[in-house]
C-alpha cells in the first residue's frame, strides 16, 4: 500500500510525504522540488559516489517508522550537494526540508 500526503511547512510551503508499506518494512520519504529526506533505506554513499553527477540533494534519518518521526529525527547522513545548501548531519528533518523548498 502507498500513501501520499501533503506536509505543511512553516512559512506556508508544502512538501509531499510518501509512505510505502512493504513486507516487514515501510519506506518513508518527504520530497520537495529540490530534494528529499528519507528513512534508513536511502544509500547516501551511492548518491555521493556513483550518482554524484546528478547533484542529488538528500538526507537520511534512521530508526523512523512514520512520516512525523522522519520530520522530527536528526539526519544521520546527507549528500554533498545537500551540504552545499547548508543541510548538515544532525539537523532535524523538518529543518532540512525547509531549506529544500
Amino acid at each position: 500500500m502507498m500513501r501520499m500526503v501533503p506536509i505543511q511547512l512553516e512559512g506556508g510551503e508544502t512538501a509531499l510525504g510518501i509512505e510505502v508499506k512493504l513486507p516487514k518494512t515501510t519506506l518513508l520519504a518527504v520530497s520537495t522540488d529540490k530534494g528529499y529526506i528519507m528513512c534508513g533505506a536511502l544509500d547516501v554513499s551511492l548518491l555521493n559516489d556513483r550518482l554524484k553527477d546528478r547533484g542529488i540533494i538528500a538526507g537520511r534519518a534512521v530508526g523512523v517508522r512514520t512520516l512525523e518521526e522522519l520530520m522530527e529525527a536528526p539526519l544521520e547522513s546527507v549528500t554533498w550537494k545537500a551540504e552545499e545548501m547548508g543541510i548538515v548531519k544532525g539537523m532535524k528533518g523538518a529543518d532540512a526540508v525547509r531549506l529544500m523548498v
